[in-house]
């Protein structure tokens, strides 16, 4: 029987900002190989959450729009150490793919040699271990029966065949709905829910602030200056569906459109922020670093980072005491079974397309990634050294060949 870990008395604020910003300078690779690396350290290392508890958080914040993966760390911080834990764990998550960012826009050009083409190519292998890692991982513990396992498939194949914005939002919403129908489990444990330390009607006190908000920056226009910095990003990140990779277009149009920063200082950035661990909203800083205001750019940075992430966090605050209040009923029980198969078909789709497709070239980069994988999945071997090993031996084959 799995015990409960996340209680709020057991880590310190620091050490989940510590925790988070050894996240946040190793984890490549995008959202999903953000929650492979989650899970490897929180789940099964420092058990902060059993499987089940992070499978629930993997699919409350995949029902949300916003940043799925920092929504997740953001959630785990306050589960446990409570706000200035949430708090921390963003900071923690965040702060070094600002500041790399930032500074991998200056040196982007010193990386089109072929030693800078070889070592992006080497993160590209490393979210492939990754990712299959945490997928083979999450099958196995979330799809114990032929149910769950063919709604994966089919999960899988739905995605890979239609190529939609809100394809992955129609795939959770239909696992829960075939879990309800399919997937039939006792009720939740005890030590299996999700313990949040405030109430519902807190919960609907942030849900209100992020409703005002958005219609405050929805309806009144005409400003300039820091107020249509958080306009702007306030609004991207509270209708955006599908994480960093559909943010940013919706950016461009915002920011490159209105002549508020120009098309090639955004392609610049768009493409380090391919490259960066971490998330990608965090190039919501480099933008507004970039947008002219009176009050300098540093303001800039921080209003335009924090009005990114806010409507998500916002938002999770806010779903979490209503779960806490359903989540012990067998129909919650069985939707979430359900979102489960849902969530790791998506993560498997995703492995395919685009990592996969854009990172195995040839069989060499196979036997690169499937070394890291089995660091991974056998010898259990941190994450750093997969970085190094995939890497390494990315430059070491463009050196000789």
């Amino acid at each position: 029987m799995e015990t409960s870990v996340n209680s709020n008395s057991k880590t310190s604020v620091f050490s989940v900002f510590k925790t988070f910003l050894k996240l946040g300078l190793t984890s490549f690779g995008g959202p999903v190989a953000h929650l492979s690396y989650f899970r490897k350290e929180l789940v099964e290392r420092q058990k902060w959450v059993n499987e089940n508890q992070y499978s629930q958080l993997l699919a409350i914040c995949q029902f949300l729009p916003g940043p799925a993966s920092s929504q997740v760390g953001f959630a785990l911080g306050l589960l446990r150490a409570g706000w200035f834990g949430a708090i921390s764990a963003f900071i923690g998550f965040t702060l070094p793919s600002v500041i790399l960012l930032i500074a991998f826009a200056s040196i982007l050009p010193y990386l089109s040699g072929e030693m800078g083409i070889a070592a992006i190519h080497g993160l590209k292998l490393v979210t492939c271990a990754v990712v299959a890692d945490a997928v083979w991982g999450m099958f196995n513990k979330l799809c114990p029966d032929i149910t769950r396992r063919l709604l994966t498939l089919a999960v899988m194949c739905m995605l890979l065949f239609v190529d939609s914005t809100w394809s992955q939002m129609f795939a959770v919403f239909v696992g829960a709905l075939m879990g309800i129908w399919l997937c039939k489990q006792p009720e939740v444990e005890t030590e299996n829910t999700i313990n949040v330390h405030y109430s519902k009607k807190f919960g609907l006190m942030l849900f209100t602030i992020f409703t005002v908000l958005l219609l405050m920056f929805m309806l009144v226009g005409g400003h300039d200056g820091l107020f249509t910095i958080a306009q702007i990003f306030y609004n991207a990140g509270a209708l955006v569906f599908g994480g960093g990779h559909v943010v940013l277009p919706l950016l461009q149009d915002s920011v490159v459109g209105t002549g508020l920063v120009g098309n090639e200082q955004f392609i610049a950035g768009y493409g380090a922020s391919q490259a960066i661990p971490g998330p990608m909203f965090a190039f919501a800083a480099y933008l507004g670093a970039l947008i002219p205001v009176e009050q300098g750019p540093f303001l800039g940075v921080f209003v335009a980072l924090i009005f990114i992430f806010l409507p998500g966090f916002l938002l999770v605050g806010a779903a979490l005491p209503l779960w806490q209040a359903v989540s012990h009923r067998r129909t919650a029980a069985n939707a979430i079974a359900g979102v489960n198969a849902a969530v790791v078909g998506i993560l498997a789709a995703v492995f395919y397309d685009p990592i996969l497709t854009s990172a195995i070239s040839s069989l060499f980069d196979v036997a690169v990634a499937g070394i890291g994988f089995i660091m991974l999945m056998y010898f259990k071997r941190s994450p750093l050294l997969v970085v190094f090993w995939c890497i390494a031996m990315s430059m070491l084959s463009s050196y000789f060949y």
